[in-house]
């Protein structure tokens, strides 16, 4: 999602600022709201091209590999297809890019395919970002009282079958650590939430009851759930999940409304 929206702000900077779409200018826009570039191509298809001027687009075609968001989280494959696009320029000039929602003539839509390979993830979740958000969402999940789990180490296996391995050191206040390993597979449900499939859950070594494993995957499929964000105004659907030993790949739909 946070790479629709550099690409978004790239657009929305070029059609505001330059009076038509250059397929280099799209793409130097986008490469300066990233930490580095491997490889990126950006291509516009605008029949004709005047029409640009009053804010529409046919379509965009991204394509890109080893895009890093920050010098520690990088997307191994990215390749993103727009429906046309409708922009309100005087809205977007007056707005700036921050003002993506009402600027919209009518919804935004597009197709998104995404390939992270494990050794990215594993670095991705060593990075202060990724720490704090899954901080965030361990407490939610799992903490009952005022004090807060810190987060001290995780890492991921990709395992066979759609499954993962993963191991989750966590510390509350001066308490020894614990040691939290989830083997479960994974699936998507109904395109919106993640599904753990015949998890086992243990803590320090001792596997926990099938009750609090229910409880927990219950409450994590809450939390990441696309449903949550769709009071934004946004929908997503994930229309293909597939994990391999060596790396996730995922295709999705997003949809702004306007």
């Amino acid at each position: 999602m946070e790479f629709l929206t550099i690409f978004l702000s790239g657009l929305i900077t070029v059609v505001s600022g330059v009076g038509f779409i250059l397929d280099k200018v799209i793409e130097s826009n986008i490469r300066s709201q990233l930490s580095q570039v491997e490889q990126l191509q950006v291509r516009v298809n605008n029949t004709p091209n005047y029409q640009i001027l009053p804010g529409k687009v046919d379509q965009v075609l991204i394509a890109g590999k080893g895009l890093w968001l920050t010098p520690d989280i990088r997307i191994g494959v990215l390749e993103l297809e727009t429906d046309p696009i409708d922009l309100d320029i005087e809205k977007v000039r007056k707005g700036g890019k921050d003002s993506l929602a009402n600027s919209l003539r009518q919804p935004l839509q597009a197709g998104v395919r995404l390939v992270l390979t494990e050794s990215d993830i594993n670095q991705a979740l060593e990075s202060p970002e990724v720490i704090e958000l899954l901080s965030d969402l361990i407490n939610v999940v799992i903490s009952r009282g005022s004090r807060r789990y810190k987060l001290l180490n995780s890492q991921v296996d990709f395992l066979d079958d759609n499954r993962i391995y993963l191991q989750v050191t966590l510390q509350q206040g001066d308490n020894q650590p614990l040691e939290i390993i989830l083997n479960s597979g994974v699936g998507i449900l109904t395109g919106k939430s993640i599904q753990l499939i015949e998890p086992k859950l243990s803590v320090d070594g001792n596997p926990l009851p099938p009750q609090l494993i229910k409880l927990f995957v219950g409450s994590l499929s809450q939390r990441l759930n696309l449903s949550n964000i769709e009071d934004e105004g946004i929908t997503a659907r994930i229309l293909q999940f597939q994990l391999s030993p060596s790396e996730l790949e995922l295709a999705a739909f997003v949809r702004i409304k306007e």
